[in-house]
């Protein structure tokens, strides 16, 4: 799928340090977001595209660390790539065990974190590309009747036609019709794939369920 430019975000309360770093990434290509504390982050709008983060750990206010925590609290999902001239095995191990990319204690290598980014940037462009795809799977579902809603539960549940008929009252002919409707609607190629669809769905499912007759065959 197609995205907006890649972009890195870096927090560092150093000016010469972001202008550096940013002056990094822009060469390779990327554009960059610099900015000198948190606050100044989360006051402009995040970037459209594919994103990773480049956090100081030691900033005014509150720390990298704890900033990553508030974005993991708030659900907010950018790979984070941390540096600091300060760094311990503890610190480290915290800020990995809760999701970032790499910790990279100055100096490092110019490599280090251009390969780093490119890391992050490829999990946030899965990422992106997962969500667009679950999005565009939950309107093919809200397009459905209700009825073929609880023809899609109770087909990806294993029912055949007969018993699916059975359970809700109608005949097979009119589960045959609702089925075909949403295969189409669906666009499913075949039946596992429906069945893949209702795992990404299954909230949605189990709500459209809950009228289906709990009937047994």
């Amino acid at each position: 799928m197609a995205h907006p430019q890649s972009t890195v975000v870096v927090i560092d309360d150093d000016p010469a340090v972001r202008e550096t770093l940013g002056s990094l990434v822009r060469s390779v290509g990327l554009q960059a977001q610099l900015f000198g504390h948190v606050r100044e982050f989360l006051a402009v709008a995040r970037p459209e595209g594919p994103a990773c983060l480049v956090l100081d750990v030691r900033l005014p206010g509150r720390s990298g660390l704890e900033f990553q925590r508030d974005l993991a609290a708030d659900n907010i999902h950018i790979p984070i790539i941390f540096i600091t001239g300060h760094g311990d095995i503890p610190m480290t191990v915290r800020a990995m065990r809760d999701g970032a990319i790499e910790f990279l204690t100055k100096p490092f290598r110019d490599q280090d974190l251009l390969d780093a980014i490119q890391l992050g940037l490829e999990r946030d462009r899965v990422r992106l590309d997962d969500e667009k795809s679950l999005t565009e799977l939950r309107a093919r579902f809200e397009s459905l009747g209700q009825r073929e809603r609880e023809v899609m539960a109770l087909v990806v549940a294993g029912r055949a036609n007969k018993q699916t008929a059975y359970e809700l009252g109608v005949s097979e002919i009119t589960v045959k019709v609702h089925r075909g409707q949403v295969m189409r609607k669906m666009k499913a190629a075949s039946l596992p794939d429906l069945a893949r669809m209702a795992d990404r769905l299954n909230m949605g499912l189990e709500r459209s369920h809950e009228g289906v007759s709990s009937r047994s065959p």
